[in-house]
This record gives structure tokens, sequence and C-alpha cells, in this order.
């Protein structure tokens, strides 16, 4: 199995504040909001349930959902904000478990500093909320009627994945297979993700079964295609690191550096 453990930052200049701040938010939600998963209030109430959003009513009475012919059960749902829609900013901050939280923080911290940098902090930071807000419609497009709830980072990061791919798509990616680290371009590493999540998420389509939880495949290529749209669109703005002023002093001075 291929583990990401690194990308080439030597062109970084200095520290990655939004994407640490959205590092620290997304723990944050998890262990006090979420308190690990056992605050399951807060779980139902503040994931974004489809039919909520599409009819703007707050599901507050257990919903059943008939998975087969003699399958039946029942999802838990609690009261959420109000408005509902607030869910769609709040869900992108929560997890479903420890594997989903890190593994979403290690893609994040990997790939977010160097689209931030390209970007600068408010425009990375509206980048990343509005590519997650377009992947959360995306998972809805697909179900509108769904009372299963959707929570997650996933397609916000997805979002990133598309920017990386293409502001740097020679960069190398390190990744860990067994006891060897292995380096590929972006493009390898990103395109090969993004083909597992299509093939996936049409496969799931096509068999066109109901069920109560999984990967939210539609969230990730929804997000991925913002992703990929908007640095298409800002790139003809942001065509260079921001500056600031270690870069500058580095200019300054040469080829001298004491850090």
């Amino acid at each position: 199995m291929l583990f990401p453990i690194g990308d080439d930052d030597r062109a970084l200049r200095r520290p990655a504040y939004i994407t640490i701040g959205l590092v620290l938010a997304n723990l944050a939600v998890f262990f006090f909001l979420q308190q690990a998963g056992y605050n399951e209030a807060f779980i139902y109430g503040w994931s974004v349930i489809p039919r909520e959003i599409v009819t703007g009513e707050d599901l507050v009475q257990p919903q059943t959902v008939r998975l087969g012919p003699d399958q039946v059960v029942q999802i838990p749902q609690a009261p959420g904000p109000s408005p509902i829609y607030l869910t769609i900013l709040v869900a992108m901050f929560m997890h479903g478990g420890y594997a989903h939280l890190f593994g979403n923080l290690l893609y994040l911290w990997i790939f977010g500093d160097n689209v931030e940098h390209r970007f600068g902090a408010v425009p990375f930071l509206l980048f990343y909320l509005v590519s997650g807000i377009v992947a959360t419609f995306a998972q809805i497009l697909i179900d509108p009627g769904s009372v299963v709830p959707n929570l997650g980072a996933s397609g916000a990061i997805s979002g990133v994945l598309g920017a990386y791919l293409v502001l740097f798509p020679r960069n190398r990616v390190y990744f860990l297979f067994w006891f060897y680290v292995l380096s590929v371009p972006a493009v390898v590493a990103i395109g090969l993700w993004i083909v597992f999540q299509f093939v996936n998420g049409f496969g799931a389509i096509m068999m066109a079964e109901q069920t109560i939880g999984g990967v939210a495949y539609a969230a990730h290529i929804g997000g991925f295609l913002a992703g990929v749209v908007l640095a298409l669109l800002m790139r003809t703005r942001y065509t260079d690191e921001a500056t600031n002023v270690y870069r500058r002093y580095v200019e300054w001075d040469g080829a001298r550096r004491y850090w």
C-alpha cells in the first residue's frame, strides 16, 4: 500500500499559516465538539443531511431506510442549527473517526502549503471553503432525498489536490511502500488518485445500492473538479508565491541564507 509522507517543499519560504489553522480547526472540532465521536447529538445534528438541505427542514426523529426487501434500518437524527444550511460549513470540519481524521489531515498538511503559498492566505482560505461547499452539493445532487449524514473535510481537500495538480504537476511526491520510499511526479500520484475516485464513484452509482455509510466519492470528484477550475482561473492572477519579508530579504541579499 502506498502511503504519502511528503512532497518537494524546497521553494517554500515561510509557514503556511492557513493550512496549519485548518489542521488545528479540524482537530478542535473532532476532539472538543464531537468529543472524539462520543457526542452523537452534535454529530447527527450538525452533519449534512441531503434531504434537510433540499427541503430546508431540520429532521429530529429517526428516519427509516430500506436497504432491501427484508432489511430496514433506522438512521438517527438530532436537532441541528438554524438555519439548517449552516451544517454545510460546519460538517466540512467534522470526521467519522481517527482514520478519517488523520488521513484527511495528512493530505492537507502535505499538499495545502504549496497551494497556499501560491495563492496567498486569504484567497487560499476562500478557495478551500468554496471547494468544500461545491463538494457537498455534488454529493447532495447524487441522492437529494438521502437521510444519511455526510461529514468530513475530504471534499475541500480534494479541491486542494486539484489545485496542486494544476499548479505543481512536476513536483515530486514521496510515498512509503513497505520499507521503501518512492518518488513520483504529482501528475502521476494525484492522477491515479482521481482515476480511483471516478472508477469507484461511477461504480457505486451504476450499482444503485442504498447504503447507510461509506466513502462520498461524488464529494471527492466534485471538490477535485472545483479545485481544478478555480486553480485555472486563479493562477492567471497569482503567478508566483505571495511576497513576504523573508523572500524580499533573500532576493536582496543574494545567495546567502541564514535559516
